[in-house]
């Protein structure tokens, strides 16, 4: 049983930081492609980052690089995404999941989603 539990959401102000974390169960983090994703309220879910299993390669969507950062930590088994330079329009649930294979940027090819942290950013 693969499990994702998400944490370290909040509201924060306009060029804020916060710093996710995503605890995995049943499912080693630093064996399996890990992905970062985020639903605002009325758009579809879509991607942030990704770290693939092999060498740690990270990838990020255009609308976060440079302002964001995603590593893990084998030992803990625990995924983060270092947020900074928020924006209004990154206010979104950020959901953790995970796939089996290589970078994905697309939602419908993972397979275990965590239930999701809300993250506000006012302006």
């Amino acid at each position: 049983q693969v499990q994702l539990v998400e944490s370290g959401g909040g509201l924060v102000q306009a060029g804020g930081s916060l710093r996710l974390s995503c605890g995995a169960s049943g499912r080693t983090v630093s064996t399996y492609t890990m992905g970062w994703f985020r639903q605002a309220p009325g758009k579809e879910r879509e991607f942030v980052a990704s770290i693939i299993w092999i060498g740690g390669f990270t990838y990020y969507a255009d609308s976060v690089k440079g302002r964001f950062t995603m590593s893990r930590d084998n030992a803990k088994n625990t995924l983060y995404l270092k947020m900074n330079g928020l924006k209004p329009e990154d206010t979104a649930v950020y959901y953790c999941a995970t796939r089996r294979g290589g970078a994905s940027n697309s939602a419908a090819e993972y397979d275990y989603w965590g239930q999701g942290t809300q993250v506000t950013v006012s302006s």
